[in-house]
Order: structure tokens, then C-alpha cells, then sequence
């Protein structure tokens, strides 16, 4: 395999050295322009034609269009958007040179603003950031979706997955604790090597903040060129609202059930004719409609815009969010069934946990964009997070088939901080009959992740510090013992409940549990690539590009807060706790490095100007931790991704169709090994792995979004999803083949349409409904090959699928809005599930409404 990544890239760079020898070859000439409002401001999304050969492309965010390889001649260069007049110039174009052609539209650009938010914009033609490159969707060989603030608004999002459940086959898959949101696609989830933020990459442990969005995009399967060493399926890249060079600005207020109240303000403009500026921010106060649950957030998104000069801006963004959150494992299950009949509402924990859990994140990013000249662009940028979270709190429920179940004390912290560096250069070129859009780039990256384990000796209080004692008199406490060199509870069980009859007399203070370690883990990534789309004719485009990874995990450090003394006593031995806060430090011997091409390839057929016909292949790797029975570390699983479909525009743009079709493959897949090194000894540890296993994703995909008429919004899909073990060892305890991917569905679908009347008596009226279907899948853990003939029990626990309908209704007059949404309708129960524990119900039937004052 490794041969194959070396042979892609050598073919990769003849290519580029043999389509360069024709570079001085000027036999054609270029148009381009920019599109700016009737004040100066410039306009993206306008379609600009080619009359004479029928060419089209669209003006992108700096209001600039092109095109390139265009025979000498007269032309006539038009230009058309919705809410503006069309607009028409004759041009010359003469062998080896540019001709410009600027046009300006009859309407400022607030006279735009609403209809730039609603206008007839295709899925397909809207400029993306996650591409990395100045190109249309229509022209990529991948599937792309990009969700607009116009959704956000209009379904009055709360959280990130709200919004995502409006890109089909992309769900959300656990919830734990409902301490964050996990998120997967195609079979596999998105962890924190898959979420970014404005293209730089960010921790996934918190509720991320959508009231700052400008958009969210999700470039689905193979991201590893662009991104580096990311999970198969896709990868999801927030986009906040940037600074602007005219004054404006809204405040809002949404409230809702459960004593949910929300305000945001968001205002932007010029500080100068250079330097404009954009803030916003949020305050959010909740309980819940589980018991004694709720929480708090305080959210802040400062940014500045500096124009240096026409072609260079640096952008400076930062956002702070605090957020205080209460752990809930919900219900667990009984059975293997997560519908157990307890009301939605139950929470098993103590008092005390309400607003246990503690989480903060602090993100700075510098960008700075250049462009070289009308061709060529520089951009690079440079982001810091710091993140940490931590609770104390009960969890794991896992109830026996009678329903009683322990309370496990668990204490968590994590903290992290994160570099983040890159730098692209992209541009276009022709050489002879071909024209090139081609992307160089580096980034790196360095995080240091930190964890602590607790444990303690605590004795256990009531509300007024008087002792709890067992039914022998003895004091109540939960004690450390020494297993295998780590500390752990000696019980885990702070208490005792019932899923049908829950305690009601739960120790009502909150115990104190000290750290015994901290582990600290540096990782360092670099990757570099290259990527060229080429166009061979009008009709047909191909894709080529390789990247190189390199990771590199430092030796761990280990500090350690207690040490054990056993103690003796005739045939018993117990452990005496000795406490140090200094701690004593170790390091592990050696780090682990990991290197790596990533190939990817790919061509687009165009039969017409508003279809396309896409296949790609790509290749990527993945991480694995272990060692393998040497002793060594384990080589990277590879994944090969393959995928197909067909874009469509019709109606002049108004409605988008695409179908995809595709297929992942998780080769060598790490498994626990099945012998030591002499091939006949049983392996019992599970560090130690070998690489034969397999998984294999095959699916579909149907997107469709639109306005086929004026005020009619449309965005529905549909995905089907066949994830599988299609390779493991014939050995007992090894996963059984077949066996599905956990947590991932076989069908999900949804559809939203609002419609807003303008010309009649309802002027100003908004109406909308949203469904979202998410279909059977299969938490718990997967079954493995019986061991000495007995077969063990299924470890599945099967999780049924469900479809809720949202309904939405609002008006609009002059600066002022309001919207009311009533969610889930039919007030539908069903789980998100993670393993066979902390099974959270879906929230029930709610309304929510926001009142927004624009300036």
C-alpha cells in the first residue's frame, strides 16, 4: 500500500511537470471583472454569462468572476441576480491578455441584503470555504452541503444538532451524559479530528454556540487531503458571521418551554474606511424537562476586519464560551431494551449534581488573505483554543432485568490546549487546451491534552454534615484500593435505585474526590499537499492531488498524587493510601510517529451547464494506539473511499437535485490479538492488537433544496446506509462478521419547507414544517465468537427509529420579526444511545418563540 501512495504521488507530479511544458503557450485570452452594489459593495452569487459560447460562472465573495481560455474576439459578458436589473457590456479579448469588465447593479447593497438571504441561490453554485479552492460544488467531484443562517433562523436552532439534522446521513449518534454531541456520517463519527471551526480544527467536548453561525458546511467522505488525519465520512466546518463595511445589527429574544429564555445581540461595521468590526454575543438560562436538570451558558464572538489594501485583509476573530451543564446518563436499559417505561422526566442522580458539570472554551484565530494578482490568492492563518471540561457526578446506569441498578461516583477533568498553522497558495493557470485550478498547501498542528483521575477516601454526610451509616453503625464511605498500579473506587456504588421505584433518600451532599494522576499527552501533525482541478474541455474536469501526513505523539507524562502500603492481616491484604499533592513524575520510554500519502482522484462530466457527473477514489489512514506482540507500535489502518453520483440545477438554479452513491472501506482494522508472540500462548490484553479486521460502508444519498418559486424555501433528503464487519479473525472473543456499526442507521431522511407571503393580504407571514426521520440502529456492544462452544449473549441493544415534525409560524413588519416554533408535535419518545448506558430521551413536544429587532 505504501508502494501504491508512492507511485500516485510520482504520477502526480509528472503530470503536473508534463501539462507545465505548454505554459508559455498564449493563444487565448481572459475576461474578468468584479459585481459591486450601487455603493461600492461587492456582490457574490451573481450569474455572469458568456453570451456567444454560452459560458457560465458565478461572481464569488469578493464579488469577482473569470473566465479563462477564451478565444480572441467580441463578446457580450451579461449578468443577472435576483432583486437586481440585468446587466450586459461588450468586450474584446485579444490573445495573451485580460480584459476587465466590472459591472455595478442599480441596487445598494442593504436594498439586497433580503434578498440575498432568500434569493434562488443553488445548492451547487454556493461558494463553500471548506473546498479550500475558488470553485462551484457543481465542479467538485465530492458531496457537499452547506446549511445557511436563513435555516438556522427559520428553525430556531438551539443547538448544533439542530442544525445538522438537516443534512441527510449525517446524525447524531450519542449524546453521553449530555455532556456534548456526537455526530457521525456514513458509519463513522466525527470526533474531534473531524469538527472546525472557519476551516481550523476544534475540540468536540462542548455544546458549540449556533447563534454565531453564519453557516455550516459538511463536505461528506474523504477529507484527508485538505485536513490531514481525519475519520472517514466527512468532516463539518462551522462558519461565523464575519464583519462588515456598513452599520447593522439585530437584537433578539427567545424563550420557551422549561423556563428557557435566550437573548442575542449581534452588531457590525465600520470603525474606518479599513477596518470594520462585528460582535456578538449571547446569555442562555434553562431547566429542562428532565428533573433538576439545567443550565447556563454565556457565549462572546469579537472580530475585526482589516483592509490593508484592495487585494490583502487580515482578519482577527475570537470567541469565549462558559458553559454550566448538569450530567445526566438518563435512564439505561433493562433487557436489552431502552424502552423501559420510565417517564421521560426521571433523573436517577443526587440533588447535588444540578449544574455539576463545568465547561469552557476560548478560540483566537488570525487570518490574512492576499491576492497576488486576479489569478492568484496567498492565504494562511494561525488559531488557539483552550479548552476544559469536568464534573462530578453519578453515572453508568445499568440496570438488571429487575430494574435496581448502582450509582457509580465518577469524577472527570480534561483540559487542552491547541496550535493550529496553515498556509495555501491556489490559482489559475492554462497550459495549452488545459486550465488549472490548482491548491498548494501546509498546515500543522500541536495539542497537549491533559486528564485526571480521581478517587478518595470520602465519608459520606447529610445535608446537615451529620455521618450516614451503614445497618451496622459504621460511618458510610467510599475507599481506594491499588489494582494493577492504578487507583480506583473499592466500591463504586455511592448508592443504590430502581428504574420502576427510584430512591428518593440519596446522600444530599456532594463528596470530594482528590486527583491520583494527571496524564499528559503532546501531539504534533504537519501535512503538505498539493491539489489540481483541471478542466480538459468544457464538459470534462478531472481532479488529482496527494498529501503527506506525519503525527507524532510525545512520550506521556505521568504524574502521580498517591502511592499504596499493603497491610497484612492473616490471609487479607488491604492498601493504606498515602496522599502527596507535589505528585511524582515518569515519562513514557518512547513516543509514537506515524506517516503517511494520501491519495485522491476524481473527474466530473458535464453534459449540460447545470449537470454534473462525478466519480472519486481517495485513500487515507488512520491512528491506531496499542502495540502489536513484538512490542511495537502499530502502523495506520488504511481506508479506501470510492464515491459517485450526479448534480442537478434546474429551473435556472431554483432547485437542486444530487444523488451519491458510495462505498468506505476500513482496511486493517486494529483487533485485539489472538496469541503472544510464540503463536500459542492466549492473549487476554487487549493493548495487545494486530491489524486484521475489516469494515466496509456502503449507501445512498439524495439531496434536494430549492426556492422553484418566489417565498418557497424547500431542503429534504434521504440517505441509506448498509455499515458492516466484513473481515475478522475466526478466533473466539473476535467480533462476528456481519455485525453491524454500532450506532449507525440504515435510513434517515428529512424535509423542510417554509413558505413567506409577499404579495397579498398575509404580507409578511411566514409558515413552515420540518420532519426528521432517524431509522433502526443498534447500540450496545457488538457480539464476539463464542468461546470454548458457548455462545454468549447478544450484546446488541436494539434502538427503534422515529420521525418528529416541527411547525413554524412567524411575521415580519419593517425592522421587527417574530417566530414561533412548536417542536416534536406528536410527542414522540425515543432514546440516543451510547453503548448499553446513558440512554437520554429525545426531548418531548415544546414551543419556542424569538421576537428580533434588526437595526
Amino acid at each position: 500500500m505504501r508502494n501504491l501512495y508512492k507511485i500516485t504521488f510520482h504520477l502526480s507530479v509528472l503530470l503536473l511537470l508534463f501539462t507545465s511544458v505548454c505554459f508559455a503557450q498564449k493563444n487565448s485570452g481572459k475576461i474578468t471583472g468584479k459585481v459591486l452594489s450601487s455603493d461600492g459593495k461587492p456582490v457574490a452569487g451573481v450569474t455572469v454569462v458568456l453570451q456567444e459560447i454560452k459560458k457560465t460562472t458565478v461572481s464569488q465573495e469578493n464579488g469577482r468572476y473569470v473566465f479563462n481560455n477564451v478565444t480572441p474576439g467580441t463578446f457580450t459578458v451579461i449578468i443577472t441576480h435576483v432583486g437586481a436589473k440585468a446587466e450586459q457590456q461588450t468586450v474584446t479579448v485579444v490573445a495573451g491578455q485580460t480584459t476587465e469588465s466590472t459591472f455595478t447593479l442599480t441596487e445598494s447593497a442593504s436594498e439586497l441584503k433580503d434578498v440575498v438571504i432568500k434569493q434562488a441561490k443553488s445548492l451547487n453554485r454556493k461558494p463553500v470555504n471548506i473546498g479550500k479552492i475558488d470553485a462551484s460544488p457543481l465542479d467538485l467531484p465530492q458531496s457537499i452541503v452547506t446549511i445557511g443562517q436563513d435555516v438556522i433562523e427559520e428553525q430556531q436552532a438551539v443547538r448544533l444538532s439542530d442544525v445538522v439534522k438537516n443534512a441527510n446521513g449525517v446524525y447524531l449518534s450519542s449524546s453521553r451524559g449530555s455532556t456534548q454531541e456526537t455526530f457521525a456520517a456514513r458509519g463513522y463519527n466525527f470526533s474531534n479530528t473531524n469538527m472546525f471551526k472557519n476551516g481550523f480544527r476544534v475540540n468536540s467536548g462542548t455544546m458549540p454556540e449556533v447563534s454565531s453561525l453564519e453557516k455550516v458546511e459538511i463536505l461528506k467522505g474523504n477529507a484527508a487531503l485538505l485536513y490531514g488525519n481525519v475519520a472517514p465520512g466527512g468532516i463539518l466546518n462551522m462558519v461565523t458571521k464575519k464583519p462588515k463595511f456598513e452599520q447593522g445589527g439585530s437584537v433578539s429574544m427567545t424563550a420557551g418551554s422549561y423556563n428557557f429564555y435566550k437573548p442575542v445581540f449581534d452588531v457590525y461595521g465600520p470603525l474606518s474606511s479599513k477596518l470594520a468590526y462585528r460582535v456578538n454575543g449571547t446569555y442562555e438560562n434553562s431547566k429542562s424537562y428532565r428533573d433538576i436538570v439545567k443550565n447556563e451558558r454565556f457565549y462572546i464572538n469579537p472580530s475585526l476586519l482589516y483592509k490593508a489594501s484592495d487585494r490583502t485583509t487580515i482578519l482577527l476573530e475570537g470567541d469565549y464560551l462558559n458553559y454550566d451543564f448538569t450530567p445526566d446518563f438518563g435512564t439505561g436499559q433493562v433487557n436489552s431494551d431502552v424502552f423501559t417505561g420510565a417517564p421521560r422526566n426521571r433523573y436517577y442522580g443526587p440533588l447535588w449534581t444540578a449544574g455539576a458539570g463545568k465547561a469552557k472554551q476560548v478560540t483566537g484565530t488570525a487570518t490574512i488573505n492576499h491576492e497576488l494578482n486576479n489569478d492568484w490568492k496567498l492565504s494562511g492563518g494561525l488559531s488557539f483554543q483552550r479548552y476544559e471540561r469536568g464534573y462530578t457526578a453519578t453515572e453508568r446506569l445499568q440496570p438488571t432485568s429487575t430494574g435496581d441498578f448502582n450509582l457509580p461516583l465518577n469524577r472527570t477533568k480534561t483540559s487542552e490546549n491547541y496550535y493550529t498553522g496553515q498556509v495555501n497558495l491556489s490559482g489559475k493557470f492554462t497550459t495549452g487546451a488545459l486550465k488549472h485550478n490548482v491548491l498548494l498547501g501546509v498546515d500543522a498542528d500541536r495539542y497537549n491534552n491533559i486528564n485526571y483521575s480521581y478517587s478518595g477516601n470520602v465519608l459520606l454526610v447529610d445535608n446537615s454534615g451529620n455521618p450516614l451509616r451503614d445497618a451496622n453503625g459504621n460511618q458510610r464511605s467510599l475507599a481506594n484500593q491499588y489494582i494493577d498500579g492504578n487507583f480506583a473506587l473499592q466500591s463504586t456504588t455511592y448508592a443504590t435505585s430502581n428504574i420502576f421505584n427510584p430512591n428518593t433518600s440519596l446522600p444530599t451532599t456532594k463528596p470530594v474526590l482528590n486527583a491520583i494522576n494527571r496524564t499528559e499527552t503532546p501531539t504534533n501533525r504537519f501535512g503538505a499537499y498539493i491539489n489540481d482541478l483541471i478542466s480538459i474541455s468544457e464538459k470534462f474536469k478531472l481532479m488529482a492531488g496527494v498529501r503527506w501526513s506525519y503525527q507524532y505523539v510525545s512520550p506521556v507524562q505521568t504524574t502521580t498524587y498517591a502511592n499504596a502500603t499493603p497491610i497484612v492481616t492473616g490471609n487479607t491484604t488491604t492498601y493504606r493510601v498515602n496522599y502527596n499533592a507535589d505528585g511524582t513524575t515518569a515519562y513514557a520510554v518512547n513516543g509514537k510517529a506515524d506517516a503517511a500519502f494520501s491519495p485522491r482522484v476524481g473527474i466530473v462530466y458535464k453534459p449540460l451547464t447545470n449537470t454534473s457527473l462525478f466519480a472519486s477514489y481517495s485513500n487515507s489512514f488512520i491512528v491506531n494506539s496499542g502495540i502489536d506482540v513484538n512490542g511495537n507500535s502499530l502502523d495506520p489502518s488504511t481506508v479506501d473511499q470510492y464515491e459517485a453520483g450526479v448534480k442537478n440545477d434546474f429551473f435556472n438554479g431554483t432547485l437542486s437535485v444530487n444523488a451519491t452513491v458510495f462505498r468506505i472501506r476500513n482496511n486493517n482494522l486494529a483487533q485485539t490479538a489472538q496469541f503472544l508472540a510464540d503463536g500459542v500462548t492466549p492473549n487476554s490484553n487487549t493493548n495487545l492488537k494486530s491489524l486484521n479486521g475489516q469494515t466496509t460502508s456502503d449507501g445512498a444519498e439524495l439531496d434536494v433544496a430549492g426556492h422553484p418559486i418566489q417565498g418557497l424555501d424547500i431542503l429534504a433528503g434521504y440517505s441509506y446506509n448498509f455499515a458492516r464487519y466484513t473481515k475478522t479473525p475466526s478466533t473466539a472473543g473476535s467480533i462476528l462478521e456481519g455485525d453491524p456499526l454500532l450506532n449507525t442507521p440504515k435510513h434517515t431522511a428529512n424535509a423542510s419547507v417554509f413558505y413567506t407571503f409577499s404579495s397579498t393580504a398575509l404580507k409578511g407571514f411566514k409558515f413552515g414544517a420540518s420532519a426528521f426521520y432517524l431509522g433502526n440502529r443498534n447500540a450496545g456492544f457488538n457480539n464476539v465468537r463464542p468461546v470454548s462452544g458457548l455462545q454468549p449473549a447478544n450484546r446488541l441493544v436494539p434502538v427503534k427509529g422515529f420521525t418528529t415534525v416541527d411547525l413554524s409560524a412567524g411575521y415580519t413588519y419593517k425592522k421587527v420579526s417574530i417566530i414561533g416554533k412548536v417542536s416534536n408535535v406528536g410527542d414522540v419518545l425515543n432514546y440516543n444511545v451510547h453503548e448499553n448506558y446513558s440512554v437520554n430521551p429525545i426531548p418531548p413536544r415544546q414551543f419556542i418563540a424569538t421576537a428580533t429587532y434588526r437595526f
